[in-house]
């Protein structure tokens, strides 16, 4: 078991994200270091917490009636798809070329993308869950109503998860590669 889990964790520790205390978050836009690759790192973080929040709201929405099924049938399957392609797309990036760039600039920055590394995992995990049972979920479209609507319930607990580890995961890695990008520069990692 590692230190600083995620699924319990408030935030990454300050000796994790030691440049947090020289480079706050209300800053970083306006900081001369900050460019493009800065700008798409939290749009794409951006992008995951709205399409994540947005496939729990349409969920909310058919399990509370606001939603028939045949609107929440045509936007689930490609909405839900899209969202978890671009999560794993996303995470395979930072693993593959991002993390080790950012370790070989700092030691002391190894540590705090080991436990981003290890989210990773632990959200894949997570992921994958989500995608079983909403494969459960999408196989009762256009069965019995009450067998979508326990699955839908299923689904709806495995993506509340998903999305709890997800939210927490993205403000930690923020918090330690944007005071990176700032303080080393864009280049360094590109």
């Amino acid at each position: 078991m590692s230190d600083h889990p995620l699924a319990t964790r408030s935030g990454i520790p300050d000796e994790l994200a030691y440049l947090r205390a020289t480079y706050a978050r209300e800053g970083w836009r306006t900081h001369a270091n900050y460019g493009q690759l800065a700008d798409f790192w939290l749009h794409v973080h951006d992008s995951l917490r709205g399409e994540g929040k947005a496939l729990a709201q349409a969920t909310a929405d058919y399990r509370e009636g606001q939603m028939d099924l045949a609107a929440y049938h045509r936007q689930f399957a490609p909405n839900l798809s899209h969202f978890l392609q671009h999560l794993n797309a996303h995470h395979q990036i930072e693993d593959r070329h991002y993390f080790p760039r950012f370790q070989a600039l700092d030691p002391r920055m190894v540590a705090g993308f080991a436990l981003l590394d290890r989210d990773h995992h632990l959200i894949h995990e997570a992921l994958v869950a989500s995608a079983e049972s909403a494969n459960r979920l999408i196989a009762t479209f256009g069965g019995d109503n009450d067998d979508g609507r326990r699955a839908a319930d299923d689904y709806a607990a495995s993506a509340d998860r998903l999305l709890a580890l997800l939210m927490r995961h993205l403000a930690d890695e923020e918090e330690l590669v944007i005071p990176a990008l700032l303080h080393h520069g864009e280049r360094s990692v590109d």
